[in-house]
């Protein structure tokens, strides 16, 4: 990789506060570092990633986006059919001398990684076939503990023009927890949701970087030969953040974590040795306009939201004793009582209980069984749930 530079860049909305600060009430605390800097929040950091790292307060990053040089082991030039040269990664800072060079650079910027990260921290990090399996071992090696693998299929691959291997269309991420058995963020709810209420899963078809998103020079060259869609980032921090957590990116490069975070109303610092990718991503994200706070909130999971006993809704006289509850067709019906019990057919117990008593099943959600009448239409108790719980979130 090129010589490090001290200079650092930073977009106009560019902030730094103590660990303290950056931390979230709901992870758990950090280990302290004496004498550790400030964490420079919204920041492009230059030099030596693993040195740059080091210098953080330990366990202050929530997560980690890290796409490290490939190592591709290009032999010679590669052309099209129409013998026009391809604009592939040959840059300096992909070189490696072997794959036991290769690995030691892994194992050290893994392990600088691995000590910002907070206990309920996770890290993704992407590669081709290239490098990803050296890598996902080295990640294992350190501890880390692997949630999944991702199949990022492109829908628009580079063809391969020589014909003698199948066409690389995918790229492979590793999403990673800190440490086994960690409490970690996954916001399955909002990823559901972002793909039309069906569960999302670990193949996903996005295209590659092109058109106006691809960041282009003066010349119209690509600033940066693997410049990452935003699309990707978007779909990663949705699912694995909170707004305001900080995301850390080890490997700048074009700035695509960076903007995708900012948009998103995430902090984020950046680590990138290459000047001019610096500046790049450092006016690339000066012009992101981010969300405001109401459209960064998402489809929360029922498991995170607080629990209302179906007590309250009695309590409160939203439904009074002796009351009687029905099924949905109507064919099925129970007596509320004083305690918040239901009655029915000789059986007693929770709303849930008789539920799955008078259908005969093994369990139920009263919450949507049960139905009380509001202006002459049958109403699920659970609306009532929401009301409470609007009131206790407001």
């Amino acid at each position: 990789m090129p010589a490090e530079t001290s200079q650092t860049v930073v977009p106009r909305d560019a902030k730094t506060v103590r660990p303290a600060a950056a931390a979230r009430p709901r992870k758990a605390p950090r280990s302290r570092v004496v004498g550790a800097q400030a964490l420079p929040l919204n920041q492009i950091l230059s030099g030596d990633c693993v040195e740059r790292m080091n210098a953080m307060p330990e366990g202050s990053v929530d997560m980690i986006f890290a796409d490290p040089p490939y190592n591709l082991q290009l032999r010679g030039d590669l052309h099209r059919p129409d013998n026009s040269k391809v604009d592939a990664v040959d840059d300096a800072w992909d070189r490696f001398d072997g794959f036991s060079a290769y690995d030691r650079f892994s194992r050290a910027w893994l392990k600088a990684a691995r000590r910002v990260l907070k206990p309920g921290g996770t890290m993704w990090v992407i590669g081709s076939y290239h490098n990803i399996f050296r890598v996902g071992a080295a990640l294992q090696d350190e501890g880390f503990w692997i949630l999944n693998d991702i199949v990022w299929r492109k829908s628009n691959p580079m063809p391969n023009f020589r014909g003698r291997r199948f066409t690389n269309a995918h790229e492979t991420l590793i999403w990673a927890a800190r440490d086994e058995g960690g409490k970690y963020t996954f916001n399955y709810e909002a990823l559901k949701s972002l793909n039309d209420g069906v569960q999302m899963r670990s193949d996903w078809v996005l295209p590659i970087c092109s058109g106006g998103e691809r960041l282009k020079d003066e010349a119209g060259r690509k600033v940066h030969p693997t410049q990452k869609p935003e699309a990707l980032l978007h779909r990663i921090i949705l699912g694995a953040t909170q707004p305001g957590d900080v995301i850390l990116d080890p490997f700048f490069g074009s700035g695509t974590t960076g903007a995708a975070a900012r948009r998103l109303g995430r902090a984020w610092i950046g680590i990138e040795r290459e000047e001019g990718y610096r500046t790049a991503a450092a006016k690339r994200i000066a012009e992101v306009k981010p969300y405001d706070m109401e459209a960064l909130q998402t489809t929360r999971s029922r498991r995170a939201a607080p629990r209302i006993p179906f007590g309250q809704v009695v309590e409160r006289g939203m439904l009074r004793p002796g009351m009687v509850l029905t099924s949905a067709d109507g064919r099925r019906k129970a007596k509320l009582r004083a305690d918040a019990t239901l009655s029915a057919d000789g059986t007693t117990g929770s709303i849930h209980q008789v539920g799955a008593a008078v259908q005969g099943a093994p369990s139920c959600n009263g919450w949507t069984f049960w139905h009380f009448e509001k202006d002459g239409a049958l109403v699920p108790i659970d609306w009532l749930r929401q009301q409470i719980l609007a009131e206790v979130e407001a």
